[in-house]
């Protein structure tokens, strides 16, 4: 009962801190991008809260249950990411705009701006629907009896989440969601630092681990990093998250809150170490828990159930607060961002361009409601079907193949055109949901021999190298060629 009335204390702090930044927000530049003025140390730790979420601390922590000490390389995609962002960061600053689909219609034309925005919804309405089920994840697992039977089921858990997200988003936007994410990531920090010797004492150091995984049976391989994961496997793991972190719109709002492009840069400076180390964290612990657990329905929210159930009362207490509080954050920025991309993008370019500032936060606060119930339906339609690992991988290649591409060639490609930008949103669009839809499953969609699918002869006579790959490389490679053939065919842009 610690765990609950601890969290519920901790829920109320910060719907008490929303409400009162809630009437800070005067305009939508409040509301969207924290009226231009966060300081870098601010944007630091709201960018790590927003980026160490769901996919992170669930998503990457389950999948080191499944294989073990070789996840250490998940990670790679974001680091390198991050690295590239430094160069990107104060080049986007500079647009003074609200959202990504904004620099891409500045560069490309209003066509290329819709499209971008509409493949946005797409993949952020998929990454919301996961937080919505992780925190309903949390929920289940503290609120369980000494039988271990949940108090709540899954579906009234996520939907007690999904309330809560939503309507703290709702009260206060970025300006709200960057000053307790100050909290969040000290949190997230000081847990898992405290978090490691603990569960490795617990587990008997690597003699403890290697007995257990040993009696096991079922995990020969969950003490090695090399040789585990295969080429194919590595280029599916870590593109989709080195993509995404290189056009993330999440990231970019953050960018447009700063108080000028060198504060950017210098954020995402200090985000490299920082992402480097929490993730590494996050993976170690789900690995030394995973030789604590051997019960595979227990091992899918690993570090959930470890907190509870291996760590002190006070630690695993301020474990699974910074567990809510990263999901709340990530949840809250990927409702926030779709919402002021359609109000910007859309709203304000066609429908009502005068509209009064009140007018325009009501309409913002009104969508977030609007991509809330969305995603909520998303997370019922994925909930049985995929891992949060794999629908997070998913939602960033549909990302990564649409949108990254034509936004970093609109900052350092002239030559990119209207049309060849175009033809990269929709062909990668389209190749990473046809790809994932004909092949993710090893079977092919019940379109193709009926229901259930029946595997066709030449999906059969495919190489296994083609056959084993996830939608991103061949999204990536499709998007990519199409930006720069079609843009070398058409006519050279004004500069």
């Amino acid at each position: 009962m610690i765990y609950l009335v601890v969290i519920f204390v901790y829920l109320l702090t910060l719907t008490g801190i929303g409400i009162y930044k809630s009437r800070q927000v005067k305009t939508q530049a409040d509301f969207s991008v924290a009226g231009r003025s966060l300081a870098p140390w601010i944007l630091v730790c709201t960018m790590l809260a927003a980026w160490i979420g769901t996919g992170s601390i669930v998503g990457n922590a389950g999948k080191t249950y499944q294989t073990g000490l070789a996840a250490l390389i998940l990670p790679l995609g974001s680091v390198i990411g991050m690295i590239i962002l430094t160069r990107i960061a104060p080049r986007a600053r500079d647009y003074e705009v609200y959202s990504v689909p904004e620099i891409i219609g500045l560069r490309y034309g209003q066509a290329a701006r819709l499209l971008a925005v509409a493949a946005l919804v797409i993949a952020y309405m998929v990454i919301v629907s996961y937080q919505f089920n992780a925190g309903g994840a949390v929920l289940e697992v503290i609120l369980t009896d000494q039988a271990g039977h949940p108090l709540l089921t899954a579906k009234t858990a996520t939907i007690i989440a999904a309330v809560f997200i939503v309507i703290y988003t709702i009260s206060a936007g970025l300006i709200g969601l960057a000053y307790t994410d100050i909290v969040t990531g000290i949190i997230i920090t000081v847990s898992l630092f405290a978090a490691l010797p603990v569960l490795w004492l617990k587990a008997g150091g690597w003699t403890g681990m290697e007995a257990a995984f040993a009696a096991m049976g079922n995990r020969p391989n969950h003490m090695k990093f090399w040789g585990v994961y295969t080429n194919t496997e590595i280029i599916n793991y870590c593109l989709p998250v080195f993509l995404l972190i290189m056009g993330d719109a999440n990231q970019y709002q953050r960018f447009f809150a700063s108080k000028d492009a060198k504060g950017a840069k210098s954020a995402v400076t200090f985000m490299i170490p920082a992402v480097a180390v929490i993730e590494s964290l996050i993976i170690l612990e789900a690995w030394i828990s995973a030789s604590l657990i051997p019960n595979a329905a227990q091992g899918k929210y690993v570090l959930i159930y470890a907190a509870k159930t291996f760590m002190p009362a006070v630690l695993g207490v301020l474990f699974l607060v910074t567990v809510v509080g990263i999901i709340i954050s990530t949840a809250d920025s990927f409702l926030l961002v779709p919402a002021t991309c359609v109000i910007r993008d859309v709203y304000l370019n066609y429908i009502n361009p005068k509209a009064p500032e009140k007018k325009v936060i009501l309409a913002s606060r009104i969508l977030v409601l609007v991509f809330g119930v969305i995603a909520y339906l998303v997370s019922l339609a994925f909930a049985q079907s995929t891992t949060i690992f794999e629908r997070a991988l998913y939602a960033y290649t549909i990302y990564g193949s649409a949108i990254t591409p034509c936004l970093v060639a609109a900052l350092f490609w002239k030559r990119a055109t209207r049309a060849g930008a175009i033809a990269s949103i929709i062909l990668g669009t389209v190749t990473a949901i046809a790809w994932a839809e004909l092949f993710k499953s090893g079977r092919s969609p019940d379109w193709i021999g009926g229901p259930g699918g029946m595997d066709p002869d030449w999906i059969g006579t495919l190489p296994g190298y083609i056959s084993g790959l996830d939608a991103v490389l061949p999204a990536i490679t499709v998007s990519v060629g199409a930006l720069i053939l079609v843009s070398l065919l058409t006519k050279k842009p004004k500069t």
